[in-house]
């Protein structure tokens, strides 16, 4: 058709040009006749013009050729279409045959298989030494069966084929011809065998029937066939005749074949997994990172929205998820001596608990989390998560293994500061100090400070301090020399008033702490076995210890390759009021800077926090779509004598107003926990609303008073006249009271009426 359109784009303008001759001569023609109609002479009638005749003929002839030409070719074309059609149909209907041909060697060794192990037997022995074959089949299929040399160009063109389409079909709908073909075609076709015939294979070609197979050919080629195979296929293609087949093969071979990769395919195959070293699903709905308190809180959050919701935590430590804070507070007082093992420890209320939120028993195995009809959390401990594809919605572990998921969150919590000038002395030093954050840095300090004399806490927060107070309570007992330095004046210098933070001092050396204030670190080496602490104002501490609690780090690693936002005033991944950091990501807990819609842009350090915005992600991450608005609270125990509770921005360099009132002996972190049945305080007020709350009708005393004991009071952080911030000391369930003063951000006259709202005057 090409070539006839091409004739014609040659011939059309001779075409149009004889036409229009044509219709020249014919108009010309009758006007001639027209006027002298009676002096034309006959003949010239019928010649007509000159050149008239002519034209005429030659556009006919033209025409006329142009359509048989044009129909020639297509008759040519079409004709050729047609044979080539047919040579391709006969190809392929003749394919079965040959296969057929190459087939029937597999029925006549599949007899033999089914006398078990007559290696022996005259053909198939020479042939084919079955011992080695599962072994040395990749290397040397073709040598075994090389005697006839024509067999090669054979064994070369199947493989592929092999490879591509599954003879299954072949295999069984040619079963019948193979007693045609004679015993030198079974030796020529083994490549065709591996594909065709899968239950033969094993006990005469094994290394053949592997490629059909999936489950067999892990054991010929495993790389290759896994390659080749993906896990579907392993999955469908694992069916009870190859399990079956495997086991008679092993029992008629006890020693010639190697029994050591058949298990492992049968047991692949009979769990229905992934090869064995994937022991985590590929894929999982719900992916957390990280395995602390907002990763847990996530989980449960999205378990109690999608019952059916398969969720993956992935944490780099080998705990399940635990909550932190009694490893600074109850875990130290407890009087069981195994309490490093058992991690069970008796609340103020003498409740005994796990530091666990839930026993093994609750959560299911990684591997089984993609086959559980209901779902369920599982826990992949020990796996760090290096990389994150945000746009391919996947993330890679730390052995290069890659999972993806719909909906992530980050939940990386953070890691504990160091001094510089700790890190600068080196490793004899850093071998001897200790960065508390998680279960390990509990039971090394534990044991530590037991065989040791003297040990130093450098800082003065909320983590120092209640170390201290721990640790000093034991110095009592074992004579261990506990002293705790920091740069401010007094115990928690950065959060409390001066007042009650020289109140905090006293009780801190009460414990049996020796403090030292206002001590800022020069330099710190290593001499005879004893830590040497240098001061910029000259002063030397010896130690054999030390515990660096000098803040938080917010864990950002893989800020980078996600391309997600980092804060660069509060540190942490910036999100927005949902807490989602991009689309299908979220991030909750210590590494969240979130914005506050009362107090502004804030990143958070704390237990409630990690519960409250854990929560909240979980339930966003299902589709609730909720801002984040609560106001986290945090509490401190100094001992069971001591405590207060927190919300808002607590911050010493703000303008406070405390209103205090005596203390009774409800009015101890003991006698909370015993009301509340908890020592992890916020999961019981972190579910409370704050109702109108009725004010104590008990006169109050003035404010702030400046005496040596502080018995139980409220300490108002106002900035621009508002309270920002508020603590609760010694006073405790009334944090619901507090979250709504702070929200609804109104000035007040007078606070000590404010502070008749949390009945610190009832007796």
């Amino acid at each position: 058709m090409l070539k006839c359109r091409t004739v014609w784009k040659k011939l059309a303008p001779l075409a149009r040009a004889s036409s229009n001759v044509c219709r020249q001569n014919v108009r010309r023609t009758g006007l001639t006749n027209g006027r002298i109609p009676a002096h034309v002479p006959a003949a010239h009638m019928s010649t007509g013009p000159a050149g008239g005749g002519r034209e005429n003929q030659l556009y006919i002839l033209l025409v006329g050729a142009t359509f048989l030409g044009g129909g020639v070719y297509a008759y040519r074309t079409v004709k050729g279409d047609q044979q080539r059609y047919q040579e391709r149909i006969d190809e392929i209907s003749s394919r079965p045959h040959r296969v057929a041909t190459q087939v029937p060697a597999a029925p006549i060794l599949s007899e033999p298989p089914a006398v078990p192990e007559p290696e022996p037997e005259a053909a198939p022995s020479p042939e084919e030494p079955s011992p080695p074959a599962p072994d040395t089949e990749v290397v040397a299929p073709s040598e075994t069966t090389e005697p006839p040399p024509a067999d090669e160009p054979v064994l070369e063109a199947p493989p592929e084929e092999a490879a591509e389409p599954p003879a299954a079909p072949v295999v069984e709908e040619e079963p019948s011809p193979p007693s045609e073909p004679s015993p030198a075609e079974v030796i020529e076709p083994p490549p065709a065998e591996l594909a065709e015939a899968p239950p033969i294979e094993l006990i005469e070609p094994p290394p053949a029937e592997l490629a059909e197979a999936p489950p067999i050919e892990l054991i010929e080629p495993p790389p290759a066939e896994l390659a080749e195979a993906p896990p579907a296929e392993l999955t469908e293609l694992s069916p009870a005749p190859v399990v079956e087949s495997e086991p008679t093969a092993a029992a008629e071979s006890p020693a010639a074949e190697p029994p050591e990769s058949q298990p492992e395919v049968v047991a692949e195959s009979g769990v229905d997994i992934v090869p064995a070293s994937l022991k985590v699903p590929s894929h999982t709905p719900y992916l957390l990172i990280g395995g602390g308190t907002a990763s847990f809180a996530a989980a449960r959050s999205i378990r109690a929205r999608d019952p059916g919701a398969k969720v993956l935590i992935v944490t780099d430590e080998p705990d399940l998820p635990y909550m932190r804070p009694p490893l600074s507070k109850e875990l130290w007082f407890s009087d069981d001596p195994t309490v490093t093992e058992t991690l069970r420890f008796k609340q103020w209320n003498g409740k005994e608990r796990s530091i666990y939120f839930q026993p093994a028993s609750f959560y299911i195995p990684p591997e089984e989390l993609e086959s559980a009809e209901n779902g369920g959390v599982a826990v992949l401990t020990g796996r760090k998560v290096v990389h994150m594809d945000v746009r391919g919605n996947k993330v890679k572990l730390d052995n290069d293994t890659e999972i993806s998921y719909d909906k992530c969150l980050i939940a990386t919590g953070g890691m504990p500061r160091n001094l510089q000038v700790i890190e600068r002395a080196g490793e004899e030093v850093m071998e001897k100090t200790t960065l508390f954050r998680k279960i390990e840095d509990f039971k090394s300090l534990d044991k530590v400070s037991r065989n040791i004399n003297s040990i130093t806490i450098i800082g003065g927060g909320f983590l120092g301090s209640e170390l201290a107070c721990a640790l000093g309570r034991r110095s009592n007992e074992s004579g261990l020399e506990v002293i705790q330095m920091y740069p401010e004046k007094g115990n928690m210098g950065k959060v409390l008033p001066e007042y009650l933070s020289n109140w905090t001092t006293e009780k801190v050396k009460s414990e049996g702490v020796k403090v030292i204030s206002e001590a800022l670190v020069k330099s710190v080496t290593c001499k005879d076995d004893k830590l040497e602490i240098q001061l910029k104002d000259g002063r030397l501490v010896k130690t054999d210890h030390i515990v660096a609690a000098v803040g938080l780090e917010p864990n950002v690693d893989l800020a980078k390759s996600a391309g997600l936002e980092v804060d660069s005033d509060f540190g942490g991944f910036r999100v927005n009021a949902e807490l989602q950091a991009r689309s299908n990501i979220w991030v909750a807990g210590d590494a969240a800077c979130f914005y506050d819609i009362r107090l502004g842009r804030r990143r958070v350090e704390h237990h409630d926090h990690a519960v409250v915005s854990g929560r909240l992600a979980g339930e966003n991450m299902t589709g609730a779509n909720k801002p984040y608005w609560h106001q986290s609270m945090f509490w401190s125990d100094l001992g069971p004598d001591v405590g207060y509770e927190a919300i808002g921005i607590v911050d010493s360099s703000l303008p406070t107003v405390g209103v205090f009132a005596k203390a009774t002996a409800k009015d101890t972190p003991k006698a909370a926990t015993e009301k509340s049945g908890t020592g992890i305080r916020s999961e019981s007020e972190t579910e409370d609303t704050a109702t109108s709350p009725v004010a104590s009708s008990t006169p109050a005393p003035a404010m702030v008073q400046h005496k040596d004991d502080y018995g139980k009071g409220v300490i108002f952080y106002l900035r621009d006249k508002v309270v920002v911030g508020i603590i609760l000391w010694n006073v405790f369930n009334r944090m619901p009271i507090a979250r709504k003063i702070i929200k609804d951000g109104e000035e007040h006259a007078d606070l000590n009426e404010v502070a008749k709202l949390f009945n610190i005057h009832e007796d």
